[in-house]
């Protein structure tokens, strides 16, 4: 039953891909069709007010700038949102401003499609910031990511260009045409499934368990549009404090499936989008085949390490194996409702994209199982990876991976008939560097500072402590926002190094893709002969799919050896006593 599950979910998950690929296709490529009769007047009237030439076409220098700008006024804005929620409407809970270090940390938060939280979101944010600053940038922060990745595709399907598309257009198609229908659908479906959408004030009620003077409080809002995007968006970011795991955020397996489907709905199908855009779908096939390979078997062994728990649990006489009296696997921090592989399926699915949305607390799996989400994260997130963000991180590898392919054969690498030079490599190189820098200098740092140290829960010195504070930085730098919640994240400390990581780790690597995209477009694009190496072939996915993985390994594997596979040897060592 649980592989028919597994079966089911990548099954509709594929079945996805080309149909809403093609779709984003043709919003890009101008061949809308009935969606432009549809939202054409709105896109237009938009144009309009915001003075917008979709005419006019930008270099990447301006793309970038664009962009950074529209970003940062985004963060002011969330920033003094969150500061003056005392005096603004909507507020019926008298809920009063949060801090100036969990402003700022939740300003980029958001605006860098990461939504970390170390807040509950019920009891700091009113439904006046809940919609007009965290909601909306849902929406605009996910539209960045697709902007970027469609300037991209322009960049390898143009030649000597020296333009890469109109980002304000790129951003209001994003939004007006892919994530607003779609996110409109399943806050509909979310609704009728049970999900609270209104903006009654919080109803108190008396549990059945519990005498007339023991009273509950139920939290209302305005959840179920917001929880729509964050899944469509692979934003992630929770209007309850435990996220998909609370009732009225994801009540039911229908609700949770259609939720764990929409957190890699766009970015796999944007591999078809990609392919379709640079006039080779077999290039959008085999980045798709390379992202299921590194999603499925990392996947599958959190199910069984979840599945097949400690020794220590039969020595104290718990049945472990399937059975009537079986505790059914490590079931410690999952909700009933949803069982081992629903919780592992949705963390291997919310870290291999930039999502972070929970069903379950990570830090309570098991150490391999714990480890499984971590390393999807430190993988760049380029299974599936953010919308837009996993296909262009994607990207960064396979420049790497025709590189090397490249040296093996003696020829000056190239892709989609453009030839990769040095500059391309050196930004590569900056976008891979960068996010992993952040993380292992921001765990050293935190794992010798007093305030860093003062925020884990497990006793010190411990291999789990060091997980905890790896994952938070892992988390932010790769703007993730899932957490090892053992980490009492809302300090001035946390909230201020952890915003810088979420920071850098979005603009420092948007604006290497689009210098790449740049010079991709400028070059001419050269015949393909008989020593080009062919991109879309089993050898070139399973080569690229390794590239990806020996990267991470290189990169990560003495920290990880620190945390959860110490951590691992420590409990079966301990268990065989």
């Amino acid at each position: 039953m649980d592989a028919l599950q597994f079966i089911i979910y990548c099954a509709a998950l594929l079945l996805c891909v080309k149909p809403l690929g093609a779709y984003m296709a043709r919003v890009f490529d101008g061949g809308a069709g009935t969606a432009a009769r549809v939202f054409g007047p709105a896109e237009r009237a938009i144009h309009r007010v915001c003075g917008i030439d979709p005419a006019r076409e930008m270099g990447w220098r301006e793309y970038a700038v664009s962009l950074i700008i529209f970003n940062s006024i985004g963060a002011l804005l969330v920033y003094f949102i969150t500061r003056l929620q005392g005096l603004l409407p909507l507020n019926p809970r008298g809920l009063s401003a949060p801090s100036p270090d969990l402003s700022f940390n939740v300003a980029v938060s958001f605006v860098t499609n990461t939504n970390w939280q170390s807040y509950g979101g019920e009891s700091t944010m009113s439904y006046f910031t809940q919609m007009t600053a965290l909601a909306v940038q849902n929406f605009l922060s996910a539209g960045t990511g697709i902007a970027v990745a469609v300037a991209l595709a322009r960049g390898l399907s143009r030649e000597k260009s020296a333009s890469i598309g109109n980002f304000w257009n790129d951003l209001v198609k994003s939004v007006l045409y892919i994530l607003l229908p779609l996110s409109a659908v399943l806050a509909v479906v979310l609704v009728w499934q049970g999900v609270v959408q209104n903006f009654d004030d919080y109803k108190s009620a008396t549990p059945l368990d519990a005498g007339a003077a023991s009273r509950q409080v139920l939290p209302m809002g305005p959840a179920a549009a917001q929880i729509a995007i964050k899944q469509l968006g692979t934003n992630g970011g929770g209007y309850f404090n435990v996220n998909s795991a609370h009732p009225f955020e994801n009540p039911t397996p229908v609700s949770n499936f259609l939720e764990m489907l929409s957190i890699l709905l766009i970015p796999a199908a944007f591999c078809y989008t990609f392919g379709a855009l640079v006039r080779d779908k077999r290039q959008g096939w085999a980045i798709l085949a390379a992202m299921f390979l590194l999603f499925i078997f990392p996947a599958l062994l959190c199910w069984w390490s979840e599945q097949n728990v400690n020794a220590h649990l039969s020595k104290c006489g718990v049945a472990t194996d399937a059975g009537p009296l079986s505790c059914g696997g490590n079931m410690e921090g999952k909700e009933v409702r949803f069982g081992i592989v629903n919780s592992t399926l949705w963390a291997a699915a919310t870290t291999a994209a930039s999502n972070g949305s929970v069903n379950s607390m990570h830090d309570s799996f098991t150490p391999l199982g714990g480890l499984v989400p971590m390393w999807m994260m430190m993988l760049g997130e380029v299974a599936f990876g953010g919308v837009g963000s996993g296909l262009y991180g994607m990207f960064i590898f396979i420049l790497v991976a025709v590189f090397l392919a490249g040296l093996m054969v003696g020829r000056t690498p190239d892709y989609l008939e453009k030839e990769i030079g040095p500059f391309e490599m050196k930004m590569a190189a900056i976008v891979i560097l960068v996010p992993a820098m952040l993380v292992l200098v921001g765990t050293a740092i935190s794992c010798v500072a007093p305030d860093g140290l003062a925020a884990i829960s497990n006793p010190r010195p411990g291999a789990h402590g060091f997980s905890q504070i790896l994952y938070a930085f892992t988390s932010a730098a790769n703007n993730n926002g899932s957490a090892f919640g053992g980490v009492s994240a809302n300090t001035p400390y946390y909230n201020y190094a952890l915003g810088i990581c979420m920071f850098f780790g979005r603009f420092a690597v948007i604006v290497p893709v689009l210098a790449i995209a740049g010079s991709l477009a400028a070059k001419k694009k050269t015949p393909r002969n008989s020593g080009t190496v062919s991109t879309h072939t089993p050898l070139f996915i399973i080569l690229l799919a390794s590239t990806v993985i020996i990267v991470g390994a290189l990169t990560f594997f003495p920290a990880l050896a620190l945390g959860p596979i110490v951590e691992h040897l420590q409990l079966i060592g301990a268990a065989g006593k």
